[in-house]
């Protein structure tokens, strides 16, 4: 070593999601990549694709930095389309069409795209604000008559490790939504855990059913195509396709959120559902009632993940525990993923001690870059280095982590702290209770008191019976002053499955002036 800088090892360190895809497909170019309804895509056609899209984004003016904004259902375009823009460094801005017209207008303006590509029966749904338009062009005969003009051969790749690759957008409880930007270097990462950490092989299949807007689906269907496996596209939770999928194909991670887990597992045993091999399934264990956890387990003899992650951190931070096939959980303390730093703050941002609440920081690379035109959100949650997830832990002695709630979202009670994930793991532990949501409501006494809604799988359960149950197993300020029994299905949920507190709160403001202990 003469202790000289040698700048082209740095240079050649780094790699980009397309680069990587286009070296994959090569290798195997006859092999399957996707498969949607009754068609296969092999790895050769699909790189045939995104080269003519890759050639259709520059030919439309759109150039490194640039955004492409797309709204469309899961298909094979918006994988092309995502590998088209991440060769020329142009961010795809994944748009949420579950979303109003409103409020895809937001996310649209927020990013300032220079091309909306969009599904045909979606387009109603953009609604450019007076004055602006927007580029659009509609997958389908417009979209591959443009792909067809194009010459079929290799542009370079001119995008860098840290460029944006995509936007996914989330907003948590309230407030509009936020734009998070992935980058290519973490996206990258982001496969290396998914197959360091969960066991994931090579030629692992994966399901894309979640939409492809949402994390799950768009972080794990590129990293097996970076893999080498096969990404089954469905278009949303379709009992009978995801049933096919199980029975034809090795999957590396079964995708189950929350409010659909019971329904699946009902479906496998009334369709006697023979399972070709899954390695894990599942994902927030604690959003999700623990025999229900059990049975899905037992039928697909898989392990459940007992995850922790966002859009902002991929998997990580603690993914690494697993739940045996037909286990009931007694307890759901995760385990710290490999490849990043986690510690525990109080509101100081103060390292807290073991056994104390405190809100997770974690760095690694898996992070995001930060919030699309949000400046004053990024130095707030990136301070000191890190970035602060609003979420509150506890480290156990074992180096075990327990999920509290979100910083966010507390009930202040009487001057205690009550977190409504500890009440509702409690109401969740009768096996009779499908869902529970815990919310706060204004008291002229305590300031503010939990309030649960339930969802039961017979109807046999009664108030009676919950409130020994909270009795038993919280101290009296966290025990429910009131119980509102719903449907399952009126829960609203998140496109993640998790159940928005903010419009339970609301419901209850309309129906009540207020509750007394």
């Amino acid at each position: 070593m003469t202790g000289e800088f040698d700048g082209a090892a740095v240079a050649g360190s780094g790699a980009t999601v397309g680069e990587l895809f286009h070296s994959r497909a090569q290798i195997q170019s006859a092999d399957t990549a996707i498969e949607y309804q009754d068609r296969t895509i092999s790895y050769g056609q699909l790189l045939r694709r995104v080269d003519r899209a890759t050639a259709m984004l520059a030919a439309s003016g759109l150039g490194r930095g640039d955004r492409v904004a797309l709204l469309s259902r899961n298909r094979p375009e918006y994988i092309e389309i995502e590998l088209a823009a991440a060769n020329l460094g142009i961010i795809t801005a994944c748009l949420n069409w579950r979303l109003s017209p409103r409020e895809l207008a937001y996310c649209v303006e927020l990013v300032s795209p220079k091309l909306v590509i969009v599904e045909p029966d979606l387009a109603g749904n953009l609604v450019s604000p007076a004055g602006e338009a927007w580029q659009t062009l509609e997958i389908g005969p417009p979209y591959e008559r443009l792909l067809q003009q194009q010459a079929e051969h290799s542009a370079p790749i001119v995008a860098e490790p840290e460029d944006g690759l995509v936007i996914l957008y989330t907003s948590g409880t309230t407030g509009l939504p936020k734009g998070a930007v992935i980058s290519h270097r973490a996206m990258i990462a982001r496969a290396l855990v998914f197959s360091s950490e969960l066991g994931i092989s090579p030629r692992d299949s994966f399901v894309a059913w979640a939409p492809m807007f949402h994390m799950a689906s768009t972080d794990h269907s590129l990293s097996t195509l970076l893999r080498g496996g096969t990404v089954v596209m469905i278009d949303g939770f379709q009992i009978e396709p995801l049933l096919a999928a199980v029975e034809r194909h090795h999957i590396g991670w079964l995708v189950l959120i929350p409010g659909m887990v019971e329904a699946f597992a009902a479906a496998l045993k009334t369709q006697a559902t023979k399972v070709k091999g899954v390695r894990v399934c599942g994902a927030m264990a604690d959003l999700v009632p623990p025999h229900a956890i059990a049975e899905v387990t037992e039928l697909l003899q898989a392990p459940y993940l007992n995850s922790f992650g966002s859009t902002e951190t991929g998997l990580p931070p603690a993914t690494r525990a697993l739940i045996a096939p037909g286990e009931i959980p007694e307890r759901l303390s995760k385990q710290q993923s490999a490849f990043c730093q986690i510690k525990l703050v109080d509101p100081s941002d103060q390292e807290v001690a073991s056994g104390q609440p405190g809100e997770l920081a974690i760095r690694g690379a898996t992070l995001f870059s930060g919030y699309w035109q949000a400046a004053e959100t990024n130095a707030h949650d990136f301070r000191g280095g890190w970035f602060h997830m609003g979420d509150v832990f506890r480290r156990n002695a074992d180096g075990s982590l327990d999920f509290v709630d979100r910083v966010k979202y507390l009930i202040k009670s009487g001057g205690e702290n009550v977190y409504p994930a500890e009440i509702e793991r409690v109401l969740l532990s009768d096996s009779r209770v499908t869902e529970a949501a815990v919310v706060r409501a204004a008291d002229q006494k305590w300031g503010e008191v939990p309030v649960a809604f339930i969802s039961c799988r017979d109807g046999s359960v009664t108030e009676a019976q919950l409130l020994e149950l909270c009795r038993r197993d919280l101290a009296s300020y966290k025990r429910p002053r009131q119980f509102n029994f719903i449907d399952f299905s009126e829960f609203p949920r998140s496109t993640s499955g998790k159940v928005q507190r903010h419009e339970l709160e609301a419901r209850l403001a309309k129906t009540s002036a207020g509750i007394t202990p």
